[in-house]
């Protein structure tokens, strides 16, 4: 009589449990997108590695590790974390761009929020 009662009530606590879980993660997820631009970092792309990893059962991320370097021939890790959801906008630069990236820095690499990509200065012809 008793496991008829402690069973269900067992059961629907752990279901209870996930479910809040699931809404928490979720959240995290898409805050991902969130973050504050307190500082700004110019350069060129020097190096680019573009990954998709899982962030929660079948939630997924898409990562962009840049190497950027600047007019003073200093480097920076820069990482930009999408999540990957129906409307997303991915960033599409390529190496050799030159880049305004606005974002914070964490303890050792630049978490970006925006991209911008700078044009090109255009080549004068000579006829």
């Amino acid at each position: 009589m008793v496991t008829a009662i402690v069973i269900p009530i067992i059961c629907l606590y752990f279901y209870w449990l996930t479910k809040k879980e699931m809404r928490e993660s979720y959240a995290k997820w898409v805050e991902l997108k969130n973050v504050p631009e307190e500082a700004i970092i110019s350069g060129m792309i020097v190096d680019m590695n573009v990954s998709k990893q899982r962030y929660y059962y079948y939630r997924y991320v898409h990562v962009l590790d840049l190497t950027i370097q600047s007019s003073g021939k200093k480097q920076w890790k820069v990482k930009k974390v999408t999540p990957l959801m129906k409307g997303s906008h991915l960033p599409s630069v390529n190496i050799g761009d030159n880049v305004h990236l606005y974002g914070n820095w964490k303890k050792e690499f630049f978490l970006v929020s925006r991209i911008h990509v700078r044009e090109k200065a255009k080549k004068s012809q000579i006829d």
